[in-house]
């Protein structure tokens, strides 16, 4: 092996494989969120995150996606515990509204520093 495959090999086994927090001075791009990392999700956290909660209608066109993209990735951070669907009606009309829940709201703070760190603008 050479030098550097052996420093790649040798962070790599010090990076936690239960997904605690890597060891102090490592990169920041460990602290990103894989759930919320893919665009269109990130899209959607960050829309949410600037109200209490949104109708579903108004987060598909805000982030320019169709119902079912907006589904699937509402699905997604449903599962990971970031995301609360609510069904109602207005009347007779049936209604989807979205909202962060508290882990949610935490870990896209916490991946917005991790993205600050990286671009050198934390502070």
């Amino acid at each position: 092996m050479t030098e550097t495959h052996e420093a790649t090999a040798a962070a790599s086994d010090a990076a936690p494989a239960d997904g605690a927090a890597p060891p102090p001075g490592s990169h920041p791009r460990h602290g990103l969120d894989d759930v919320i990392h893919a665009p269109v999700r990130f899209s959607i956290v960050a829309t949410l995150a600037a109200a209490e909660k949104a109708e579903f209608a108004f987060v598909r066109d805000t982030v320019e996606v169709s119902d079912s993209v907006l589904s699937r990735q509402v699905a997604t951070l449903e599962k990971a515990g970031y995301v609360a669907v609510t069904k109602g009606y207005v009347g007779k009309r049936p209604r989807t509204w979205l909202a962060l829940t508290a882990d949610g709201r935490a870990a896209f703070a916490a991946h917005c520093r991790a993205l600050r760190a990286i671009a050198g603008t934390e502070g």
